[in-house]
């Protein structure tokens, strides 16, 4: 017995050659349905930049006093980037996970935020990260306790902390490669345990993801743009050169 499909083809096939008038229409649909396919077939982040960045946030102790990652995750959810809150004692199994999405493509920028103790674990993080062949491109801690130090490859590496508190800066290693900010924000008025709740660290975060983030699409955007008519050779060289 054929199946359905046979027959619904025949009879549609049978239609059109016992109804002539039928196949100019035939014709219009199958040009819009292929002027409609290249459009469906596009990635996500062909719309979306962030669609292939992902944010993990560490909290500290106890889940109870790092929930202003919360917020920043449910902000950034709002940009189109992909966010996950957990806490610190999850950091290695986070960064397995981290390094599969970027070993099959569905991630392209991997950045890490943590506050307290998950500020602590960033550079373990960061670390096991470049071991397995995903580089971090942005990390930012919000007031470790701990003094640490980074090591490996890590595009920005920002840390905040409140020095007249229990804050401290994060040291680099040999191995460290990259850009490494101490930023003091005890005068700010933020404490330890507001620090993650401030509404302007808050903004300060999100706009240190949305510059690697966003700045990355900016980049692909202008360089598909074609040159402009009358763009001379020492214009072209100097272009090229920039991008060395």
């Amino acid at each position: 017995m054929k199946p359905y499909g046979y027959f619904s083809g025949f009879v549609d096939r049978l239609s059109i050659r016992s109804r002539p008038w039928l196949r100019p229409l035939q014709a219009t649909a199958i040009a819009m349905l292929l002027l409609v396919l290249p459009i469906a077939g596009n990635p996500a982040n062909a719309a979306n930049p962030g669609s292939d960045a992902h944010v993990y946030l560490l909290r500290g102790v106890l889940n109870i006093f790092s929930l202003g990652l919360d917020d920043i995750a449910a902000k950034l959810h709002q940009q189109g980037i992909n966010a996950t809150v957990a806490n610190y004692l999850s950091w290695d199994a986070l960064a397995d996970e981290a390094a599969a999405e970027y070993r099959s493509g569905r991630t392209r920028t991997i950045i890490l935020v943590g506050h307290s103790s998950g500020a602590t674990v960033l550079p373990n993080m960061a670390a096991r990260l470049d071991q397995l062949g995903a580089p971090v491109k942005l990390a930012i801690g919000l007031d470790s306790v701990f003094q640490t130090s980074v090591a490996g490859h890590v595009g920005r590496y920002l840390n905040f902390y409140v020095a007249n508190g229990n804050g401290t800066q994060v040291g680099k290693s040999r191995e460290f490669h990259g850009t490494l900010e101490n930023v003091d924000v005890g005068r700010t008025g933020v404490g330890h345990l507001t620090i993650d709740k401030d509404l302007a660290m808050q903004q300060r975060v999100i706009s240190a993801i949305d510059a690697v983030v966003f700045s990355r699409s900016k980049a692909t955007s202008v360089a598909q743009k074609p040159p402009q008519a009358g763009a001379t050779k020492q214009s072209s060289a100097a272009a090229a050169t920039a991008d060395q």
